[in-house]
Formats: structure tokens, sequence, C-alpha cells
């Protein structure tokens, strides 16, 4: 939030709040913002006459019919956090056509929330994935003179889990639906956001683990036993329409890595991953964990946001292990600066965007 000294803002943005119920099949209602800021290039002022809005809501709609629509947040202006009223959840708009989510590294446990208890429930916070996430944001502003959206969990996961359906993100605990319909209407606000700069853009959702191999893992919604087959039997099956990049895998730009090709193949994220030197599966040098091998393949987040069902960005599930990627300040800011300029490789790549084209 803003700091001593900051001076009250006039919002260069209003939102615009579309119930997608009455434009989609029951849809709960997403937050989606139009520009007003003077000065716009004509293009831009079309944009607020209302003639491209409907294909920007409809992309915005979330997935989850059974999830309680976000509310309207107001005030939106690159660079500057907003968070929802009690100050969990975190939003700082970007500008370029990439959304990150850190929604397990938070720290806060409110004495007025209870402990999560649900079976199956995984209370354990992933360490450092928070700074982590703030330091890609600020390496690829460096980078490419555009900021990343970034949406954090400021909860402990013992309280809330931001990578969940509301049921079990919450425990059950009322106090914090409006958090999590915050959480995610604010990701919505973001999509929408990107849909209507860029058109197209990638969505990570940033997490840690501890399994006993030190590599990343990719999830694309595509669970282990499915990526030990080969990419014939994978392409038969039309797998790629069942992951978090499924649209991307009919219209990158970069027509040779469509299909099978953009989950392993010489330009996939797993690929550049592993240039830039981290270990990663999948990828063309790791192409699936082997039989045995704990995996994570992707969450609600992947699921809701990406485009599997349909949404205008893609989404995937990077897990990261502890040494040399999250144990140290050090090890921390030099993977923030490899992840800024591949996820940038992969952008200008797959979805032709650049920083001069922004």
């Amino acid at each position: 939030m803003c700091g001593t000294g900051c001076r009250p803002v006039t919002p260069p943005l209003a939102i615009v709040v579309i119930h997608c119920r009455y434009l989609a099949r029951m849809r709960p209602a997403p937050i989606a913002t139009t520009t007003a800021r003077s000065g716009l290039r004509a293009a831009g002022r079309a944009l607020i006459a209302g003639l491209p809005l409907a294909s920007v809501l409809l992309a915005a709609c979330a997935n989850d019919a059974s999830a309680p629509a976000p509310p309207a947040v107001t005030g939106y202006v690159v660079g500057q956090p907003v968070t929802d009223p009690q100050g969990w959840i975190e939003y700082t708009p970007g500008d370029a056509p990439l959304v990150i989510i850190a929604p397990h590294g938070g720290a806060l446990a409110p004495a007025q929330l209870p402990d999560r208890t649900c079976t199956g429930c995984v209370t354990v916070n992933d360490a450092n994935t928070q700074d982590l996430a703030r330091l890609v944001v600020l390496a690829f502003l460096q980078r490419t003179g555009a900021r990343p959206h970034l949406v954090v969990n400021q909860l402990s996961r013992r309280k809330f889990d931001g990578n969940r359906d509301v049921a079990e993100a919450t425990g059950g605990t009322a106090l914090l639906t409006a958090p999590w319909s915050w959480m995610h209407g604010a990701i919505d606000s973001a999509r929408a956001a990107v849909t209507r700069r860029s058109g197209r853009g990638l969505v990570i959702d940033l997490h840690g683990h501890a399994h006993d191999i030190a590599r990343l893992e990719l999830g694309y919604l595509l669970g282990d036993s499915d990526l030990r087959q080969g990419d014939a039997a994978l392409a038969a099956g039309n797998a790629m329409a069942r992951t978090g990049v499924a649209r991307l895998a009919t219209d990158s730009r970069s027509a040779p890595d469509r299909s099978i090709t953009l989950l392993r193949g010489p330009n996939s994220l797993g690929a550049l991953l592993f240039a830039a030197g981290y270990p990663v599966v999948p990828s063309p040098m790791d192409p699936a964990p082997l039989v045995g091998q704990a995996y994570f393949d992707g969450g609600y987040n992947t699921a809701r946001h990406g485009s599997r069902d349909g949404g205008s960005l893609d989404a995937i599930q990077l897990e990261c292990h502890y040494d040399r990627v999250r144990d140290t300040a050090a090890s921390r800011a030099a993977f923030a600066t490899a992840l800024a300029g591949v996820l940038a490789a992969y952008l200008e790549r797959h979805y032709g965007w650049t920083a001069q084209a922004r």
C-alpha cells in the first residue's frame, strides 16, 4: 500500500461489474476493467465506448459456477497495490500480458480465524514464495519496462488456501468467503485487463515443493501417468485440450511449437528454464516423472484461470524446489532474474509480445 507522503490519486480506471450469469450459462460475476485515462489512443476510446467490451467480460468469467460473485473493487492504478477490506489479499495491477499468483506464501494468522481442519487440508506454507513472486515482478519490469499483474495471499495456509475451491480454501470459515471471492475477482480483473490490452497472455501460479528430486515442476493439469505416454499417444488422445494452455496449443504464434510440442518441445517453458540452468519436468531433457516420483500437476488456479475451459489467458503452475531457488536471498534473486528472462522470451515466441509492442 502507499507509504508515508502518498497523495490521493484520481483513479484512472473505472470498474465495470457485469453478472456473467446474464451473459453465459449462469457463471459468477467477475470484475472487468475499462480504461478511462485522458489522452488515450482512438482504439482505447473505442473500447470505452463499449465496442469490444462484451468479449472482454466473457473472457474474464470464472469457471466455478458454484462460487460466490466477486465484489466490486475500485481505484486500480498500475503498480499501486490494493487489498481486500481485511488486508488479507493484495493485488498490484500491471501492464504486461502476465499474471503472477502467490497463493501459499502468506504469514498472517489472525486470531479470529480458526485453523483449517478439513479432511485432506494441507496447511504447510510454500516458504519464501511470496518474496520470490515479488522479485520476479521487479526483474520482469527491469528487463522489459512492463509490470506483470501480481496477486498475493497474505494469510498463512493454516488459515486459508489460495489454490482451492471455496469450501476447502476456507475450511468452512464463513469470514473467509469474501476474501476468497475478492482474490479470484482480482485475478479475473487482471485477466480482463490483459485481454483488453494485449488480447492474450499467461498466468503463472507460483508454488514451492519439498519433493525428493530438486527440480522445477510445471503443472499443465496432466498427471504423471499422462506425461509418461509418448507424444503420439498424447496427441491422439487430444491431451492438450485438457491443459491450462489448451488455447496456446492451437494458436501459438510459432506454429511448429503447437500441440504436444508446447509441452516438452525445444521452445517449451521447460526447455527455456533448463537452458537457463534449472532442471525441470516436463522438458525435452526430463519429459515425465518416473513411476513413484512425486509431482504436482496443477491445481484449482490453473484450472479456473487458464484456457482449458475457453479463457483468453493460459495458465501454468510452477512448483519450485528449495535449494538454489528459494533457500537464500541470493538464490531467489538469481532465479527471479532467470525466470523473468524466460517468461519474456516465452511471451515473445508464443504470444508475439515484446516490450516495444505493449
